[in-house]
């Protein structure tokens, strides 16, 4: 089976199971690209999706469209986000029409409360997944193989979020221009 073609079918499935947004997708196409197809490895996937979260637009689209090119150029850029997109926008298009007719239902209102924790989970497995990564790189989760200076950046940024409300975009920035002054005196 081609590249092209494993591809778009992975991400047909992604499309299709990632309920909750791009974050959810987040684990879903890990699951596909490093997990099963073997073609990134966790370090490269976790590379693209940081670019992915940095560029302007739907993290599940950019994810897409960054494994697509790294594995197959401008062809797997096309074919993994029309691959993304496809299910979700038939889904979609499905669901607004039956969601307009039946929403005063008490049936839909209880299926889409029930489906909240599942996004959550997959949101918090996306961001767990990242974090250890980031902070013991490939190998086991020891105290050995911390990564400080990443444990330091986590600590400020998570703190700056909460503390003073600094958005996304500050924080990425300003932890970027922070760690390279560091690894650069290293």
């Amino acid at each position: 089976m081609s590249v092209l073609l494993q591809l778009f079918l992975s991400f047909i499935k992604v499309g299709m199971f990632s309920v909750g947004g791009g974050y959810a997708a987040i684990p879903l196409i890990q699951n596909q690209v490093v997990d099963n197809l073997h073609l990134l490895t966790l370090q490269e996937f976790t590379d693209l999706i940081t670019i992915a979260e940095m560029t302007p637009g739907p993290i599940s689209i950019n994810s897409a469209t960054f494994v697509g090119t790294r594995l197959a150029g401008v062809p797997g850029a096309i074919i993994c986000t029309i691959g993304c997109i496809l299910p979700s926008f038939c889904i979609c298009l499905a669901l607004a029409f039956f969601y307009y007719k039946y929403r005063q239902l008490d049936g839909v209102q209880k299926v889409l409360s029930a489906m909240r924790p599942a996004v959550v989970a997959l949101i918090a497995s996306a961001g767990i997944s990242i974090l250890m990564l980031g902070l013991f790189g490939d190998g086991e989760p020891l105290l050995a193989n911390i990564r400080y200076v990443e444990l330091g950046l986590f600590a400020v940024g998570l703190f700056l979020l909460r503390k003073y409300h600094l958005s996304a975009i500050q924080i990425i920035f300003g932890t970027g221009v922070v760690g390279t002054l560091i690894y650069s005196l290293i």
